[in-house]
């Protein structure tokens, strides 16, 4: 299917990084340069999508999200844990694929956030349909639960893609002065500190999925964005923004990264 079905040529940007962070990292870089190229779109005016890995099982708590509601989990309390700057639930960063995708002021697709998500998670599903013959959908209609359990996965949103009724990539999204920040993470596997969390190839019997799937997935999102890719590594200003706000964990105004037991790179 062409992009073009989700959005219009001329709501495309001309161009789009694509990011492949090859190395994982640990928690607290990983969300300090999805900062860092937030802000740093502001000025450049260029979209991007950075596409991840995490050196160990990491806890992600939503921006908002109280850190009590994680602390005593027990199989994850005791991981690492940083805190992003998108809202949603906590997520156990472990078998996963977990991209970020930024957006500068101006662009048709930041008007209405909501079509950013559909918009990936409808690439991601054609992707896994089309090179992989594995079905996946939208969860479409949700029921929200007033008292909403502390992990992402456990919670519904009409947004999530499912196999079946199970969630398997879920996104949440954070705006900065017109751009914006879109988070997801797509699980793998299960991972033994979230059990109950089912992964794509455990939901897919028999299904296995490579680094270079991930990668073609990757150019797959990036794509959507933008009609040609400029691959890229992060610039010697968002490495510098990365490091000054890796550097400021600790300070009681900081909020975007928090507790982090990782030593920062």
């Amino acid at each position: 299917m062409e992009n073009s079905a989700y959005i219009s040529d001329s709501e495309r940007m001309p161009s789009c990084r694509l990011i492949l962070s090859a190395k994982p990292m640990d928690g607290r870089w990983n969300m300090a340069v999805d900062e860092a190229l937030l802000d740093c779109a502001i000025a450049s005016g260029q979209p991007v999508i950075r596409w991840y890995g995490w050196s160990a099982p990491t806890v992600s708590l939503g921006y908002f999200q109280p850190e009590d509601e994680i602390a005593a989990g027990p199989k994850f309390g005791a991981l690492p844990r940083v805190r992003r700057l998108t809202g949603g639930g906590a997520i156990v960063h472990h078998h996963e694929w977990t991209y970020s995708c930024v957006l500068p002021p101006g662009q048709k697709l930041v008007r209405h956030p909501y079509e950013l998500y559909d918009l990936l998670h409808r690439a991601v599903i054609d992707w896994f349909r089309d090179e992989r013959s594995i079905s996946l959908q939208l969860r479409g209609i949700s029921q929200r639960n007033p008292e909403e359990p502390a992990l992402c996965f456990l919670r519904e949103d009409s947004h999530d893609v499912c196999r079946g009724d199970v969630k398997v990539l879920g996104s949440a999204q954070r705006r900065r002065k017109g751009a914006l920040l879109q988070h997801g993470s797509l699980i793998l596997r299960r991972s033994e500190y979230a059990p109950y969390v089912s992964g794509l190839c455990d939901l897919v019997p028999g299904s296995e999925l490579s680094a270079r799937d991930g990668q073609a997935l990757a150019w797959r999102l990036v794509h959507s964005v933008g009609e040609k890719i400029a691959v890229s590594r992060l610039t010697a200003e968002e490495n510098r923004r990365a490091e000054e706000i890796a550097a400021r964990v600790g300070n009681a105004e900081f909020r975007s990264v928090i507790c982090s037991s990782v030593p920062v790179r």
